[in-house]
């Protein structure tokens, strides 16, 4: 009769104390983030949803499950002032980025010179980011103002020809949403182009004075393509500043005169809460949300996912 084996190999290995603290470590991870999961699912993708079937029903003051097709984006590219909004914020859009850019970049060359009194030039340059687009659009308002700012400085001093009144021209008033945009988010740009300018190679310097490369060349051939990712930080956070625009034309010019200034954050905010139409705000938001994935698509493929040549 034979006996059971009771010899170790047959009996399982019990759970030490380093493999059951791997474990936990292994979890913890996960666990910490399930609420933050939880929050995007149904704060963001969940309402994303819902968003974009509203913009399929009648829904006016309250939102109803009434179908109707594609009816609320016929009558939402059929508008006038959505159209004028979507042109106003290309037109904002591209000078205010490439404003930003080129000032931007221009302020981190001066003072990457080793100029004196750079800190305190940097932090007089950064301030205007500190300030929301709500103080920002104020000051602009104030200064652009007739009967405030600049022109009446120059009435009072009998410069009677000097006309600075954009803000009240509806033909110009959009250009001043873009100059207090550039004046509030250029001093970032700078920030970021210094950091990204401080570490390019100072022998690269040295090899091209020896070589008497003209300044401007080195920068234009040589530094701006080293920036590239540098730079394209610099447009995405722009690019999002530009989508926050909503919150610039609200404090500067409230959408005038007229709606000459309308963009389109503007015109959902108005069609869902003052004329209460869910429907039409609903598909505009759609709009936006959609054109937002096809422009940053290509750009997430280019950057992360595409196959890069080896080596790189």
């Amino acid at each position: 009769m034979s006996t059971p084996d009771t010899s170790a190999a047959a009996v399982p290995a019990a759970a030490t104390p380093a493999s059951v603290s791997r474990r936990k470590m292994h979890f913890s991870p996960y666990v910490a983030l399930f609420p933050a999961f939880v929050i995007v699912l149904l704060a963001y993708v969940v309402t994303v949803v819902w968003n974009i079937w509203i913009s399929f029903t009648d829904s006016k003051v309250l939102p109803v499950n009434i179908f109707v097709g594609s009816k609320q984006y016929e009558r939402l590219f059929s508008t006038a002032r959505w159209l004028l909004s979507l042109q106003n914020v290309v037109v904002f859009g591209i000078l205010f980025i490439a404003g930003c850019l080129i000032l931007g970049f221009l302020l981190a060359v001066a003072l990457d010179q080793k100029v004196r009194f750079e800190n305190t030039f940097r932090t007089i340059f950064l301030y205007p980011f500190a300030m929301s687009f709500i103080v920002t659009g104020l000051v602009w308002q104030w200064i652009m103002n007739p009967t405030l700012g600049l022109q009446k400085v120059a009435d009072s001093i009998g410069f009677t020809w000097f006309r600075f009144d954009w803000i009240v021209q509806s033909d110009l008033a959009l250009y001043v949403i873009v100059l207090a945009g550039i004046w509030q988010s250029s001093g970032l740009v700078m920030a970021i182009m210094l950091a990204g300018l401080r570490g390019v190679d100072r022998e690269l310097w040295k090899a091209t004075r020896i070589d008497g490369v003209p300044s401007w060349r080195v920068y234009l051939h040589i530094v701006i393509p080293i920036l590239r990712p540098t730079i394209i930080t610099a447009s995405v956070l722009l690019a999002i500043a530009v989508v926050r625009v909503y919150e610039l034309v609200l404090a500067t010019t409230g959408g005038g005169p007229g709606i000459s200034t309308e963009v389109p954050g503007k015109f959902i905010m108005d069609y869902l809460f003052g004329r209460g139409n869910i429907g039409l705000a609903t598909g505009a938001s759609t709009v936006m949300f959609i054109t937002v994935v096809i422009l940053v698509t290509p750009w997430l493929y280019y950057e992360y996912f595409r196959e890069k040549p080896r080596g790189n």
